[in-house]
């Protein structure tokens, strides 16, 4: 009879209880081992921001599992406060030692996983010893109880979880101030797309600092440096409460002294099977590279990919191997009412890499304007040139979730950008308009493969400079209401009048979102007019100006 064969897995949540869970599933008679550092092993870490704020009110909602469930129901060997001191990889075992006692044991195994995950950066400034963190559930109940007796609090860093703090923490009552040291919020995006985070934020009281870096935490606060274009000095921000959200590190420690590869940034390397270098140790999770659907491998931190990649781990392990599908970095904010979803690449690396991009944004409803509760979507789409394959996509406002993930089912399943008009999606005027949103993404690129011409926000200035005119087509009061400096008023219903004498002229048209600019472009074109519309219009541009100051501006 064959012995049962050892599992240790090292690391919960997510990555790690996936994994035991799918490898008893296949191999009832296994000893599986998941040792975990922390008090949990399987919790919500998603959901601790919110019970920060007491959108959650429920603390033990947050524990999905304990070792007594988990044993009973996958026979599984779960210790808790336990650390992974060692790994033998000739011997095949883990040294692991009992937080508790001390007490310090070895776990043979035939196969190791790897789920450490990554913990929170702490910058070397002074007084960072005063600055909290969240990454598990003793975090969030030292953020709470801070946050009884505060009634400021500053948050450093502008990612997700630092704006998910932001405002929950206003939902508990206090003044919030958030510091990012980049000239936006959430890099994943755009600057003209998080510019409307940005905006929503400080409308709902949020103050926002950008370009400004962290340099002290005080007994009374923070002190921060002044933004790099007006060469401001440090600045005091009083603060009961300062949470640090700056980014995350891997917890590869264990992987570099078991001498397994990792990349420069210490991040754990792993085949499309999640084989590190050591065929009997696995990786998954927040500690590991993800090889990018268009691009090179990189961290991707989400709990999606952290629950998949842990149940390949376990089938390859079981003999029953399946390829990780490369990662296109699909995520969703929810803000005051107000999401923010991403897919793929940025505009801004793809042209540092010095990529041949089409671009589009648009500003549609996110569903029928004449039923009652539409309310503004902003969507971009970055297209390569020479395939038109999707290479990202961007939304933000009403049913943004939604476009993304559409565009991203799409990604996976290769529909080019022109493909996106013929999908065919539900349509009732309560959730989209007969064009969907999506669809009509599809046309402007079709349009755009046809011939027609489009400028970027960025780009403007540049096409200016070499002589071309700005045309604005909206109406006499939208003009007066707000425009782009140098643009010369001619409406749209005006224009054919206008047609002849722009004959042989190179024109820049705008409205506000661009259809406007579509018809008026199309009419000028046929008059043998040199034309471009700016794309998204008037409210891309003000948008993507506004972005670029990084002048300290508060609510």
């Amino acid at each position: 009879m064959t012995p049962p064969r050892s599992y240790v897995i090292i690391g919960g949540v997510a990555g790690g209880m996936s994994a035991a869970t799918r490898l008893r599933r296949l191999d009832e008679s296994a000893r599986i081992t998941v040792v975990e550092r922390g008090e949990h092993v399987s919790f919500a870490n998603c959901g601790l921001p919110y019970h920060v704020g007491g959108v959650i009110d429920d603390r033990d909602s947050l524990i999905l599992q304990t070792p007594e469930s988990l044993a009973a129901r996958f026979a599984l060997d779960v210790r808790t406060r336990t650390e992974a001191v060692s790994v033998d990889r000739e011997a095949r075992a883990v040294a692991v030692r009992d937080l508790r006692t001390g007490e310090q044991t070895s776990l043979p195994y035939d196969a190791l996983i790897l789920s450490p995950g990554a913990s929170p950066v702490r910058i070397p400034v002074p007084g960072v010893e005063r600055g909290l963190v969240l990454r598990d559930l003793a975090d969030m109940d030292a953020i709470i109880a801070a946050a009884k007796d505060a009634r400021r609090a500053v948050v450093a860093g502008g990612g997700f979880i630092g704006l998910e703090l932001a405002e929950n923490l206003v939902h508990a009552g206090l003044d919030v101030t958030v510091v990012e040291m980049l000239p936006q919020l959430l890099r994943p995006l755009d600057p003209e797309m998080a510019q409307i985070v940005t905006e929503h934020l400080r409308a709902h009281g949020v103050t926002v600092r950008l370009g400004s870096a962290l340099r002290a935490i005080t007994e009374s606060g923070v002190e921060i440096d002044g933004t790099a274009d007006r060469g401001d000095g440090a600045e005091q921000l009083p603060a009961d409460l300062v949470v640090l959200s700056v980014g995350v590190r891997p917890e590869s420690s264990l992987a570099a002294a078991a001498g397994l590869e990792l990349d420069a940034r210490g991040y754990i390397i792993v085949d499309e099977r999640q084989r590190t270098s050591d065929a009997h140790i696995y990786a998954v999770g927040d500690a590991v590279l993800k090889q990018r659907a268009d691009g090179p491998a990189s961290p991707v931190w989400l709990a999606g990919l952290a629950n998949r990649h842990g149940r390949l781990a376990a089938d390859a392990i079981a003999g029953r191997p399946h390829r990780a599908v490369p990662a296109l970095g699909t995520a969703v904010i929810g803000l005051f009412g107000l999401t923010a979803a991403v897919v793929g690449r940025t505009e801004r690396e793809l042209r540092e890499e010095g990529r041949e991009l089409r671009v589009i944004h648009t500003h549609p409803s996110d569903h029928a304007g004449y039923y009652p509760g539409a309310s503004a979507l902003a969507l971009k789409l970055i297209v390569d040139t020479r395939t038109d394959a999707i290479l990202g996509a961007q939304a933000v406002g009403g049913g943004a979730d939604k476009r993304i993930d559409i565009i991203a089912t799409a990604m996976a399943g290769g529909i080019p950008a022109r493909g996106l008009a013929d999908l065919e999606l539900a349509y009732a005027p309560q959730y989209a308009s007969a064009k969907d949103p999506v669809n009509m993404l599809g046309y402007v690129d079709d349009n755009l493969l046809d011939g027609e011409d489009s400028v970027q926000w960025h780009e403007l200035d540049a096409r200016l400079a070499e002589g071309w005119r700005l045309l604005d087509v909206r109406t006499e009061q939208e003009h007066q209401d707000a425009a782009i400096p140098g643009a010369e008023l001619v409406p749209l219903d005006t224009l054919r009048e206008h047609a002849e004498s722009l004959r042989g002229e190179r024109v820049i048209v705008h409205c506000k979102v661009g259809q406007r600019g579509h018809t008026a472009a199309s009419l000028l074109r046929q008059y043998g007019v040199t034309v471009a519309n700016l794309d998204g219009g008037y409210t891309t541009w003000r948008s993507g100006t506004a972005s670029r100051v990084l002048a300290p501006t508060s609510a």
